[in-house]
C-alpha cells in the first residue's frame, strides 16, 4: 500500500498504525492528534467505508488540513479541540461508538521547525511553546515571573533534568538585569549550567521539553482521556497511542495495564471482591524500524502501544 506522507509533519510508524488500526474492522475512527493529516489521511485512503472525527489544538494545523478536508467527499470532520474532550466533540455529533483511535503525542515537526512558535533550541525566536495561541500561559511568563523553586519543579518533574535548580537560580541571575526573551538567551543560560559531558544531546532538551509539558499541560488528564476513548469504543475496535518521552509512555502503559487486569483488588486479598472485569487486551508495543529513524531522526523515541476493546 502506497501511502502518502505529508510535508508538514511526517508520520510515525504509519504502516504499522494502518495495519493494526484497519485491519481488523472498517467504520468511524478517531485522531485525536490530527496534525500533517499523515495517519487521518492514510485512514481515509484504507477504505471508501472510513470515516474520521480529528481534532488538534493547533489551528496551524486546522489550516493545513483544510485541503484533507475538501478531499475528503465528507468522511472526515474536523475540530480545533483538545482529544481530552472527546467526550464533548463526540456528543456534538451524535456519535456513541468508535471502530478505532489513534493518539500520535508530542510535538509536530511543523511546530519544531517554526522558529517564530519558539518550540525549538535551535532557533531564535521569542519564547512561547504554546500549541494553542489562544491561551495566556507561555514559555516567556514562566521564565521571566515564576520563582526559582517553581521553575526548578517544572524542570525536575516534566523534564527529569538533574540541574534543575542551577538552572532555575542561573534564570533568576539574569533577569534581574534584564528580560528573557528569546529561545537562544535560554539556551545560553542553560549552557553555563551543564557540564559538556554530562550532557545526553542538547543541553537544552529537557528545559525545553519540560517547559512545553507544562504549558500545553500534556499530561495533565491523560490517563483520564484514556479511560474515556477506551468507553467510546466497540468490540474489537483497536486503540493506538505513539509516545515520545517516558513520563507518558508511562501513563499509557499503566493504564492499558489496569484495564486489561480489571480487578481492582488489594493484591492481599486472595478472591476478586470488585467485580470489574477487563475491558481492554493489550496487542502490542513497536518501536520503529531502523530504516525510519534514519530517514526520520525524531522516529527515535517513539514507542506504539495498542490494545484492542473486549
Amino acid at each position: 500500500m502506497n501511502i502518502e506522507q505529508s510535508a508538514y509533519h511526517v508520520p510515525i510508524m504509519l504502516n504499522e498504525v494502518i495495519q493494526l488500526l484497519c485491519k481488523t474492522q472498517s467504520g468511524l475512527f478517531f485522531d485525536g492528534t490530527l496534525g500533517g493529516g499523515g495517519h487521518t489521511r492514510a485512514i481515509l485512503d484504507y477504505s471508501m467505508q472510513n470515516f474520521v472525527v480529528a481534532t488538534d489544538r493547533d489551528e496551524d494545523a486546522i489550516v493545513h488540513a483544510s485541503e484533507l478536508l475538501n478531499s475528503s467527499n465528507g468522511r472526515l470532520k474536523i475540530f480545533q479541540s483538545n482529544f481530552k474532550d472527546i467526550e464533548h466533540v463526540l456528543n456534538l455529533e451524535g456519535i456513541d461508538k468508535l471502530d478505532g483511535a489513534l493518539l500520535d503525542l508530542g510535538i509536530s515537526s511543523h511546530q519544531i521547525d517554526s522558529a517564530e512558535r519558539g518550540f525549538s533550541y535551535r532557533f531564535e525566536a521569542r519564547l512561547d511553546m504554546r500549541m494553542d495561541r489562544n491561551q495566556e500561559l507561555n514559555a516567556h511568563t514562566i521564565v521571566n515571573s515564576y520563582s526559582v523553586q517553581q521553575i526548578t519543579d517544572i524542570l525536575r518533574i516534566y523534564g527529569e533534568e538533574k540541574f534543575a535548580f542551577k538552572i532555575a537560580n542561573k534564570i533568576e541571575k539574569v533577569r534581574q538585569s534584564m528580560p528573557i526573551d528569546t529561545t537562544i538567551q535560554l539556551v545560553d543560560i542553560i549552557r553555563q549550567c551543564i557540564p559538556y559531558h554530562k550532557s545526553n544531546g542538547h543541553p537544552a532538551k529537557k528545559t525545553f521539553q519540560a517547559l512545553r509539558i507544562y504549558i500545553n499541560t500534556e499530561l495533565q488528564g491523560l490517563d483520564k482521556a484514556i479511560l474515556d476513548i477506551v468507553a467510546r469504543l466497540n468490540k474489537g475496535a483497536i486503540f493506538c497511542v505513539i509516545t515520545f518521552h517516558s513520563l507518558e509512555d508511562r501513563i499509557i502503559k499503566n493504564v492499558f495495564k489496569q484495564l486489561s487486569i480489571g480487578c481492582t483488588c488489594d493484591k492481599r486479598i486472595p478472591v476478586c471482591v470488585c467485580g470489574n472485569q477487563p475491558t481492554v487486551s493489550v496487542v502490542s508495543k513497536i518501536i520503529p524500524s531502523k530504516d525510519e529513524c534514519i530517514a526520520n531522526k525524531r522516529a527515535k523515541s517513539a514507542i506504539l502501544r495498542s490494545c484492542i476493546k473486549l
